[in-house]
């Protein structure tokens, strides 16, 4: 069943001529509880440092608005503009380092799932330095505890101040409570209640009703977010007495975080939940048309272990179903350059803030993938459709064709190179079109444009 080929195309970061591929399921697996080397190596920001960012954003916004006289007024108005000018050029910075993560990488799986686990937990920081905040958000809150259980990893990101600006869980108010009397107007929002239900645990189709998400915005109201101390709970914001959710009542009694935590825990366990994430992990890493048996042999897993993701993983990777060698999953766009720059060995001191940006992401973004700028909380489309339009497949082709030169000018013979990227995948066709190309250039071009190369 394992080959070490498809492992590498299709639950890593693409073949590299200097990374060897993983040999056994067991490795692909011990290299996500081995020490996080690409982490040290290619540092992004923590999250609690960049908060410290957001925090003198504030300040010194505030002093724009209500300083005392115009000097301190404009003084604020400069350093706002050095900071979100140094924010905006680190965040480029953090930006060269998940591709230099995927270039360097021998556990290609860890940034797979991280991908993976952003896009299901998609946040955005709607203004001012907050919109840079989406890589030490995965770097620092979901990273770290993509291996444990769910129920850690749904708290950690449902309840983490990116998520509740994102979906404007910030001022929700309930309808009884202390707030609500003080100040009338105020009202609850059910927009976090909903994506968790529908997004994040049970799945669109999943057994919960409009109650239940009623019920579930009254019971997190309360939980907040600010500058200084991050996640917040305002007892004054919070629905007293009991709250019922898929028939299990939560007391209520003593107004914080714990009814939320154990709401959490309790959908994160739930068989619906589980369904859900092992259709989404198929379809995210095998096919659009998840096998039946495959769906069920993660879910049982996910039951038995209470959520527990190394488990989990382990159901994903000993399916038959996970290692049929035809390629079927069209690559998201990120997935697809970054499998390129990796095969292509492109030195990682050659990602540069203006090469990161001319040759990455803005490229990506024209394939359809606006880099960390969600078009809506259900994050990127899983199916191929999404992927194969007219203008996505001409931003790939042109990108293959004019890039590859500009990140690593000592191109490798064409020839060579249709083996490093694909191993044994490939055609008579695509070999005789890489040994005719008229430039090293146009073979390259040519072998990252094939089908072959954009599917795993």
């Amino acid at each position: 069943m394992f080959d070490p080929t498809l492992a590498e195309i299709r639950f890593g970061c693409g073949l590299s001529p200097k990374q060897p591929a993983p040999q056994s399921v067991d490795q692909i697996l011990s290299g996500l509880t081995a020490p996080d080397d690409m982490a040290s190596r290619f540092p992004i920001e923590p999250f609690e440092t960049f908060q410290d960012r957001v925090l003198r954003d504030q300040l010194l916004s505030r002093n724009m608005r209500r300083g005392p006289d115009e000097e301190i007024r404009q003084g604020a108005r400069e350093n706002r503009k050095t900071l979100r000018r140094d924010t905006f050029r680190a965040s480029k910075d953090w930006a060269i380092a998940h591709v230099a993560r995927r270039i360097e990488t021998r556990t290609g799986f860890r940034e797979r799932l991280e991908s993976f686990w952003g896009d299901h937990f998609t946040v955005y920081g709607k203004g001012g330095t907050l919109r840079y905040g989406t890589s030490p958000y995965l770097h620092s809150i979901l990273r770290p505890r993509m291996t444990g259980l769910f129920e850690d990893l749904l708290f950690e990101a449902v309840t983490h101040p990116m998520m509740v600006l994102y979906l404007d869980q910030a001022r929700s108010v309930g309808p009884q409570s202390i707030r609500a009397r003080q100040k009338p107007g105020t009202g609850l929002n059910e927009n976090l209640a909903r994506e968790v239900l529908e997004l994040h645990t049970l799945g669109v189709d999943g057994p919960y009703s409009q109650s239940d998400v009623r019920a579930l915005a009254t019971l997190m109201a309360g939980l907040t977010a600010g500058a200084r101390k991050g996640r917040l709970f305002k007892k004054d914001f919070a629905e007293p007495g009991q709250k019922t959710v898929l028939g299990q009542t939560y007391s209520g009694a003593r107004p914080g975080l714990r009814d939320t935590q154990m709401v959490l825990r309790d959908l994160a366990r739930h068989p619906a939940t589980a369904r859900h994430i092992a259709g989404k992990l198929i379809r995210h890493f095998v096919t659009d048309t998840p096998d039946s048996d495959h769906i069920a042999q993660i879910e049982q897993e996910w039951l038995r272990s209470g959520g527990d993701l190394m488990r989990v993983y382990q159901a994903l990777l000993s399916h038959p179903a996970a290692w049929n060698p035809q390629l079927r999953n069209v690559k998201w766009p990120f997935d697809y350059v970054t499998s390129a720059c990796r095969a292509l060995d492109v030195p990682v001191e050659n990602l540069t803030r203006k090469s990161i940006v001319n040759a990455i992401l803005s490229p990506v973004q024209l394939m359809g993938q606006p880099w960390q700028n969600p078009l809506g909380p259900d994050g990127l489309a899983e199916s191929d459709s999404a992927w194969i339009t007219p203008q996505g497949m001409a931003a790939r082709v042109q990108w293959a064709m004019a890039i590859p030169g500009l990140l690593r000018p000592d191109l490798p013979d064409p020839r060579d190179f249709l083996t490093t990227a694909l191993g044994a995948n490939t055609t008579q066709t695509l070999r005789f079109a890489a040994s005719a190309a008229e430039t090293r250039n146009d073979g390259i071009g040519l072998v990252l444009a094939a089908p072959a190369f954009q599917r795993s």
